[in-house]
């Protein structure tokens, strides 16, 4: 049985590439060809590319209270479904250049929610949509303090407008199953947690 993975990135020719939109995001269309699993060469097709840069996302989590911090804020993507457009979410943002991921993360923690994590432990990093968009999201879990946690944040430069909730770890989990919490790096975090918490409680208390 063949191996996956016998292609990669140079075995992509893209004859073309151009930027199609420019705004607060940017879009590229290419031309581009690869060669298929039963030897023969794909036909030049073109694809519009979503280009992204990477982002950091951090689960905080008080080990000795079993609590979260979830962060509420309007999401335009979520407009005009069956559901609100404010949503339950990780702290998180976008990698600026020259930053590493924990940098970022920290930087946000405080902005968003008043936060420091430590330590950091890194939950994965996967790609967002990859049919479509060059995202890439660093996943992590932060110990936090729950104590004090809590209120509004944001950089108003910015337009951010957040609230930071604290829930329990069984509360945040349950909103995944009744659908109140529905983005994928809230998703993942949460049920990572789900699988950790025991071995976090000892060694993070």
């Amino acid at each position: 049985m063949t191996e996956p993975f016998q292609f990669k990135d140079s075995d992509v020719k893209v004859e073309k590439r151009e930027t199609v939109f420019q705004g607060f995001f940017r879009m590229d269309k290419l031309w581009l060809t690869h060669p298929r699993f039963d030897g023969r060469e794909m036909p030049t097709f073109t694809r519009e590319l979503f280009i992204r840069g990477d982002a950091t996302c951090v689960l905080p989590y008080d080990p000795d209270r079993d609590e979260v911090v979830l962060l509420e804020q309007f999401r335009l993507g979520a407009l005009g479904r069956d559901q609100s457009p404010w949503l339950l979410e990780l702290v998180a943002g976008m990698n600026e250049d020259g930053e590493s991921p924990e940098e970022v993360a920290q930087r946000e923690g405080q902005e968003e929610a008043g936060l420091t994590f430590k330590p950091l432990e890194k939950i994965c990093d996967y790609l967002v949509s990859p049919g479509g968009s060059t995202e890439l999201i660093h996943l992590y879990c932060g110990r936090i303090s729950t104590e004090s946690a809590g209120g509004l944040f944001g950089m108003e430069h910015e337009h951010e407008d957040i609230r930071a909730h604290v829930f329990s770890a069984d509360e945040a989990i349950a909103m995944i199953y009744d659908g109140r919490i529905n983005n994928a790096a809230a998703i993942i975090a949460l049920q990572w947690l789900q699988l950790n918490r025991p071995r976090l409680r000892e060694g993070w208390s």
